[in-house]
């Protein structure tokens, strides 16, 4: 906020670089800024794949004290999770990307940006899918560009990160006789942080659902519980065109995930 109304993370391919954040070493002071009205992603769980950037929404209201404007402020945020706010800051938490103020009187200012996370570079472990509280670094510069005071403003909410899942569905055969048997198959995945891969989400209860063509409404069927591979199997009656697909809601820790709708031609 100090180089003007924006401000911006460093760093490309997942390396944030510490130093757009980081200030020299200063004495932990009341810095007289204070945040509000925070929202993270809209209050939506963050859901976080394998390789993907992902970029959450973030908004606040920040004020400081007299005798100081938008130039000669910073708070910036980021989430932390089962650490302290200082360790979260410096190791391990999650970043802010662009952030963008706009000052509405001499001391005060709405902001608007982005969280940034790389999956391969600040989620190394599947306890990542856990409640990540929200913080700021705040910190207060003379003119001359020293560091005033500087502190961690804390207890402003929390955000939910969930590995992103996948399912895929393949109903065979196709096409099939009226009447007849379709057998239908599939599989679950869930990112997995420690492997950066998609591994078999075992023994989640799937629905196997049904959208008769020229319809727009899935219909469940039935349910089935994967295997321990993810892998999903069932039988039904061919009675009808339409799309076949598994489908799954989120957990505390996941993220829901549906099928293509695969096509069978009834005959």
């Amino acid at each position: 906020m100090r180089a003007g109304r924006t401000t911006a993370a460093a760093g490309l391919a997942g390396a944030l670089a510490l130093t757009a954040f980081a200030a020299p070493a200063a004495e932990a002071a009341d810095t007289g800024i204070t945040v509000s009205n925070v929202d993270v992603n809209g209050g939506k769980p963050i859901v976080v794949g394998t390789t993907q950037v992902v970029r959450p929404g973030v908004s606040f209201r920040v004020t400081w004290p007299a005798g100081h404007s938008l130039a000669t402020i910073d708070a910036n945020p980021f989430l932390y999770h089962d650490t302290t706010p200082a360790q979260g800051f410096t190791s391990g938490g999650i970043w802010h990307g662009i952030i963008t103020c706009d000052e509405d009187n001499s001391r005060a200012a709405n902001c608007a940006g982005d969280f940034y996370i790389a999956p391969p570079y600040r989620l190394d472990s599947n306890n990542d899918a856990t409640t990540w509280k929200v913080a700021f670094n705040a910190m207060v510069w003379t003119p001359d560009d020293r560091l005033k005071s500087r502190e961690y403003l804390t207890g402003l909410g929390s955000t939910q990160l969930k590995r992103a899942a996948k399912a895929t569905v393949n109903a065979s055969p196709e096409p099939v006789v009226k009447g007849r048997t379709l057998t239908v198959t599939g599989r679950l995945t869930r990112a997995d942080r420690a492997r950066h891969t998609y591994v078999g989400y075992g023994g989640k209860a799937a629905r196997l659902q049904f959208r008769k063509a020229g319809t727009s409404t899935y219909s469940t069927v039935r349910i089935v519980n994967a295997d321990s591979t993810g892998a999903l199997r069932t039988t039904v009656t061919a009675n009808a065109d339409g799309y076949w697909r598994w489908t799954f809601g989120e957990t505390a820790t996941t993220g829901g995930a549906s099928a293509a709708g695969d096509y069978v031609d009834v005959r």
